[in-house]
Order: C-alpha cells, then structure tokens, then sequence
C-alpha cells in the first residue's frame, strides 16, 4: 500500500451502491481512496458502505460533513478527505477529487502512467475572472467581493435580497493578499507537494474565512491557491463534465457510450446510476489490455453545443411558456440579403478572392476594419458615393451598411469581419431578415499565434478578442432572430473544412448544386494547439476556438477536393 503513486478522493453524497463499486475497482487494483459520506446519509446506508469495503485497507473513511451546493462545506470534506489520505499514504505523489457518480474512462494504470511522466505537474482548470463567461447573473467578480451565508438553491430569495442589499451598500469584500481570483472546474488532480502547501498554509485560516463566504467556492478555493504553490499548472481537468445553459451537469446514460469512447479524458461525470451497460464497460472485474481507441474530443463538444442551442432555441412549432415568441424586430432593415463571414479568412488563404470566384457574388473585404472600409477590388469609392473613409463610416455604422446594400442590391454581397474590427453594427445585423452569418469561433487565434509580439501581449489580446467574439455570439445566439447563423468552432471547421465550405457555397448559391473542385488553401496550423495550451496554462482559456489537442500536428496542404458526406446536402 505505501507505494502507491496515485490516490483518489471521493465526495460521495447519493448512490452509495454505485460509489462502493467505484471505490472498491480503484482500491484493488492498488489506489488508494479516502471516500467522504455525506451526513445527509442514514446511519445504515453508512454502516452497510463500511461494511462493504471492510476488506479493503486502503480505503480510509475521513470526518464526514453536510455538504451543500455552492457552499464551503464542500471544500472541508474535500480538505478533510485529502488531510486523512495523506496522513495515511506517505509515498503517495499524486491525489484526485472525484465524485461518487463518477467512471474510469480509461483503465487507470494508463492515468497514473500520466502522472508518472509529468511528476511536478497539477492538472487543474485555472483561469482568471475576466476570461471566462461561465458565471451568470452578474456574479462573475462579485462572487470574490460580496458574501454569501445563504444558500442559492434553498434560500433563494434570502440569497438575492441580500445579494441586492450589499450591491445598494456599496457593499465590497477585501481579497486577501497575494492572491488572484481564478475559477475552474472542482474535478483535479494534484502533486502531493501542491496540495500539502495548501493544507498546511500559514495563512490558511486566513484564506479558508475568506473563501467560506465565497459564491461556489470548490470552484474557486483551489483553483486560485494553486496559483501561489504549483511548479508546474496543466490548466485543463482529466474529468469529462458538461453543463447546460444553466449550469446543470449533464447526466450520461448507457447511449452515450458511443460518444463516450471519443473522449481524451481519463474519467467521466456524471453517470446515471442504473446505466447497466455503462457499469460494466467501464468497471470491468479484469482489465483488457488493448490500445487507447482514437478520441476526438472536438465532436463530443459540438454534440454538447448542439444539445445547449436546442434546449435554448427550442424547436421550431414547439411553444412554451420560455420560448413565446415576440416581434422584437422591424421588417425591412436593408434592401437584398448579404451574407457576413467570421473567421473563414483566418484559416483559409485567400478567402475573399476564393469565394468571388466561385459564387460570382461581390465579395468585400472588412468592411468595418478600424483603418478603412475594404471594398472589393481594393476601391476607394463604392457605389452611391460610399467612401472607404473610416471616420465617416463609423459616424453612423448602420447607415453605412443601409446604403450599402441599397446601391448594389441587385447583387449578391459578402464582407468579411472579426473581432478586431468595429462592433457597433453587429446588434444591427443579428435583427436583419436580410443577413446571413457564418462564424468560425476562436479563429482570431490564428492570426495571434503567427503573430511577431511577445506571449503576453499575446495573451492580452487573445482575453480581450475572445470577450468581443463572445459577446458576438451571445448576440447571434438569442432567441427569434431573423438572421441567418450557422457557427461552427475552429476545431470543427479544421476537421473536415471542405464540408463547410460547401455549405458557404450551396448557401450562397442555392440552385445551382456545385460541388467544390477547386480546393483552397489552408493556412500554416503547426503548432497552434500547442499554442492555445500554452494560454491556457497561463490562465486563459481559449474556449471558443474548440478541443484542439495540444499534441496534434496541424499541417497546411492543399485540401482535395471531396464528395459531399451523405446527408450534408444543402
């Protein structure tokens, strides 16, 4: 037992049949597991789990606490659990927090030879406040500077009348010293040495009274603590967990097994306690040796995306009560549909020209480009008199685009835009019947990575490009607009962009039906998962761009020319 290299806590709070089973596959094959059980759970429920694992010595039952969502309790049964494993495995070198509904992935000898190849390494999401829109509700920094004695989700309304009354206060907490807020995912796994600093802190009271009035804080607690500590922050969780629009893990089911085995994660969260068929593929009695199937994370994240818009949009026909309809829109904006590319000339060289080519409409470069207008063929003047003058431009942004839609609406028209460019007519646009959207998200961080300027301003800009792009797309993503949007990640257009580009084309071009033999030209990606990693370890996560391996080998060539996969007609 004491050569054990990787152990495993585990916060068990319902189900204790299936948490039993998940102790005891990880404990006899030699890892050990400090399984914490809720004091919500009846005296038998707790001696009928004891007596199950009585066999085993190297599960270890810590002090038991009632733990709440959102609230500090959850963070004492994580730092009691962990204490008492190890105390009681002085070798051990690396520790996991898991739940009780939580299942290996991957055998676990192929983690712990992970852990045994990166053995100053913490593998835990970590990313500072301002980059990330995960919170709601106006507690994005506000969760670190107010207090929150009350619980969410059973004091509501005590929660957001006091809430409002510190806001009507002025009301502001002091973050302690030597700290930076940072927010991630509860699910980590750390170093025995980060861990035993942050345990034994000489200013851990200090930080735990902080932190107890902290909104959500196992979401925050070690995450920022492991900013002061670690040697090595791999800022990504080795836990596959999704969430919905608000914020509701996602539960897995014995369908999902499918999509499962597409996942580069080594463990998953949160399983449906009677999936029969999951239970057993993924807790077999012995391990089959057999090499790691090909993952492809990115179709797991888009399949996710999907499942969020649809729960958020609805379906069309299908009313309710969330999802009514208002005419929140005015008929009529612009004269002739045009259609607005995000993203597609960051990876595709020569974009602009490609598109003319082939649909024949008039394609401008970007129209609201800080410098100047980009018209096609590089004009100075436009239709009607249209300048390409900046400053005249962006006196009246909407107009601009009014007119110039007006005085060329017997063609078809295309412009290219980024978040780089103005933003002020976006909001415009999204409430236009006439426009049409195509978005790559995160593709800005191509044009970042080739770029000649140090990594951190390099990360600067990449925090603040991916909060334009995604105030861009919250914009694109409400509820009965009239525009036309279609997004796609850059992980999923890098996977098969000949599928994409045929949808720009069939689009544009409706009746026509040609299919691509003309292929264009990726731009240069070596490298670039490396690079979005290397800003994700620094604490911006660049989500929008997708699940870009940071091991693959991106490599520009000429793209064949593909038929069309069945079913992707236009």
């Amino acid at each position: 037992m004491s050569s054990a290299r990787l152990g495993f806590v585990m916060l068990a709070h319902t189900e204790l049949g299936r948490a039993s089973q998940m102790a005891r596959h990880l404990a006899s094959r030699g890892y050990p597991v400090a399984l914490h059980l809720d004091t919500k759970l009846s005296d038998s429920e707790i001696v009928k789990v004891q007596a199950s694992l009585s066999d085993l010595r190297n599960v270890f039952f810590p002090r038991r606490y009632n733990c709440g969502w959102g609230l500090w309790s959850m963070v004492e049964a994580t730092q009691a659990s962990a204490e008492l494993l190890l105390s009681e495995m002085p070798d051990l070198r690396h520790v996991a927090l898991i739940s009780g509904d939580c299942l290996p992935l991957r055998p676990v000898d192929q983690l712990a030879d992970l852990l045994d190849r990166s053995p100053t390494t913490d593998f835990i999401e970590s990313v500072t406040v301002e980059d990330v829109p995960w919170t709601i509700g106006g507690l994005q920094e506000e969760r670190f500077t107010l207090r929150f004695p009350f619980s969410w989700r059973t004091h509501r309304k005590l929660f957001d009348r006091y809430v409002n009354l510190q806001r009507r206060c002025g009301f502001r907490r002091q973050i302690p010293s030597g700290i930076a807020p940072h927010l991630g995912s509860q699910w980590w796994c750390l170093t025995r040495a980060s861990l035993e600093a942050i345990l034994t802190d000489p200013r851990r009271a200090e930080f735990d009274r902080y932190f107890s009035k902290v909104w959500i804080p196992d979401e925050s607690y070690f995450q920022t603590l492991i900013r002061r500590v670690s040697v090595s922050i791999e800022s990504r969780s080795l836990m596959l967990s999704k969430f919905d629009a608000q914020g509701k893990p996602f539960t897995f089911y014995d369908d999902h097994m499918d999509l499962l085995e597409n996942s580069d994660r080594f463990l998953v969260r949160k399983v449906w306690p009677r999936a029969e068929k999951l239970y057993e593929r993924l807790l077999p009695d012995q391990e089959i040796a057999a090499p790691p199937a090909a993952s492809h994370p990115h179709r797991i994240e888009k399949i996710f995306d999907d499942a969020i818009s649809r729960d958020r949009e609805g379906r069309p026909g299908l009313f309710m009560q969330s999802r009514f309809p208002s005419d929140t829109w005015s008929a009529g904006k612009t004269a002739a549909p045009y259609y607005v590319f995000q993203g597609y000339d960051e990876v595709v060289e020569g974009f602009a020209s490609w598109l003319s080519r082939w649909t024949g409409a008039r394609v401008h470069g970007h129209l609201f480009d800080p410098q100047k207008a980009e018209f096609a063929e590089k004009a100075q003047v436009f239709n009607g008199g249209l300048t390409s003058d900046a400053a005249l431009r962006d006196h009246n942004p909407e107009r601009f685009l009014t007119n110039l839609i007006w005085n060329a609406r017997a063609e078809t028209q295309c412009f290219l835009t980024g978040p780089y460019d103005n933003q002020a007519a976006n909001d415009y646009m999204s409430w236009d019947p006439n426009a049409h959207f195509a978005v790559v998200t995160g593709a800005w961080a191509v044009r970042l990575f080739k770029a000649d300027i140090s990594f951190q301003e390099k990360r600067r800009q990449a925090a603040r490009l991916q909060r334009i792009e995604g105030v861009f797309l919250g914009q694109l993503r409400r509820k009965d607009l009239p525009s036309k949007v279609r997004i796609t990640s850059l992980a999923d257009f890098i996977e098969n962009p000949m599928v994409h580009l045929q949808d720009t084309l069939d689009e544009l071009t409706p009746l026509s039906r040609r299919h691509l033999s003309e292929a264009p030209k990726l731009t240069d990606l070596r490298g670039l998962g490396d690079f979005l990693q290397q800003l994700t370890n620094a604490g911006m996560k660049p989500y929008l761009a997708g699940d870009i391996p940071h091991d693959s080998d991106l490599v520009t060539t000429e793209l064949a020319p593909t038929q069309r996969a069945e079913g992707t007609g236009s």
